[in-house]
């Protein structure tokens, strides 16, 4: 029985030798489900059992014998973190649209392709545009705290006095998947969009029947003739403080400015001024310049609403975020399927 035993053990040794080894996965952070079990069952994970960021030295010790990295905008894929990996790292899986915390162009010197994800996260972050343009334009959350202060003691004719949405102007900066879609939710408040476009303006077939559309060259002229301001372009060097003391003096007088986009679009001690000189009616930000660090004296405004960047924030769309960012890596990894990539010359 001992021999047969041994026998045993030794053709199921010889069998788990004969399995294919599965391609290592450096993850960053946790994500959400289905997306961790489809990439443990394609990958030998590294990493992304807890719920934090990775620390500079884990990044740094961590890729350098991996086939990918699954890695979110809470990480600084740097130049220096890229030239830390290995002769084995293919792809780098950025479970986000925005890719400005990656170092693309030294990951593409690498031969390293990088990923992202697009599309899945439109309407949740349109969705909560509106939840911004809509808090600041009634002072939703001055009066839920008015209302649990215990400062509310009957209806008055001044009370919290808002402004108006329906009709006002919107102007879009950056009238990309995100920008159409908060343009698309425009049309029940009948309002005209006004929109810039670095691709110029949109094909006709692109405008939805009726819609109020009109494609403005200048940025300038938008913020002019807006009412409220809602920003959705990518951050790059051409972005970077896209907004800041002089384009704020040339909106409207108490018009609204929303960032859904990335904080460092907007100069935020530029915008703290405005706010505190009353050249703006208010801002609704759920990104900023120095995240999660917010500008001095932008807390102890009342005219604002300050969000913990929830752009994506449901259930559904962190899974699909999730989902897509690890069919981005087992499809660069494998050599099959179609990926996200932001550097195709790679490919």
């Amino acid at each position: 029985m001992a021999d047969a035993g041994a026998g045993l053990d030794r053709v199921t040794a010889d069998a788990r030798a004969d399995e294919p080894t599965k391609p290592r996965v450096f993850l960053t952070r946790l994500i959400p489900e289905p997306g961790l079990t489809s990439l443990r069952e394609a990958f030998e994970v590294v990493g992304g059992t807890e719920d934090r960021p990775a620390t500079r030295e884990e990044l740094l010790s961590n890729v350098r014998d991996v086939d990918a990295m699954l890695c979110l905008l809470t990480e600084s894929i740097d130049k220096e973190v890229v030239d830390a990996t290995g002769p084995r790292l293919r792809v780098i899986s950025n479970m986000a649209v925005g890719f400005d915390n990656i170092d693309v162009a030294a990951a593409t010197a690498r031969r390293i392709v990088v990923t992202n994800t697009p599309g899945v996260l439109t309407d949740a972050t349109a969705d909560l545009t509106w939840s911004l343009i809509l808090a600041l334009s009634r002072r939703v959350v001055e009066g839920d705290r008015l209302v649990r202060e215990g400062r509310f003691p009957t209806w008055g004719p001044f009370v919290l006095l808002g402004r108006e949405v329906f009709g006002a102007t919107l102007g879009i900066v950056g009238m990309g998947r995100i920008g159409q879609a908060v343009a698309r939710r425009a049309a029940g408040f009948e309002m005209p969009v006004l929109y810039v476009r670095r691709g110029g303006p949109l094909a006709d077939a692109d405008i939805p029947c009726g819609a109020r559309w009109e494609y403005r060259e200048e940025l300038d002229d938008l913020l002019r003739e807006s009412d409220i301001v809602s920003l959705h372009v990518p951050l790059d060097q051409r972005t970077r403080h896209l907004i800041g003391e002089r384009e704020l003096s040339l909106m409207r007088p108490g018009s609204f400015l929303i960032n859904t986009s990335r904080g460092p679009v907007v100069d935020e001690a530029a915008l703290v001024a405005a706010l505190r000189e009353g050249e703006l009616g208010g801002a609704g930000l759920d990104v900023y310049e120095r995240e999660p660090e917010l500008a001095p004296g932008l807390v102890g405004l009342d005219n604002v609403v300050l969000l913990p960047h929830l752009g994506s924030g449901t259930r559904e769309t962190r899974g699909r975020m999730a989902e897509m960012a690890v069919r981005n890596a087992i499809a660069i990894v494998r050599g099959e399927g179609k990926a996200s990539v932001v550097n195709p010359e790679v490919l």
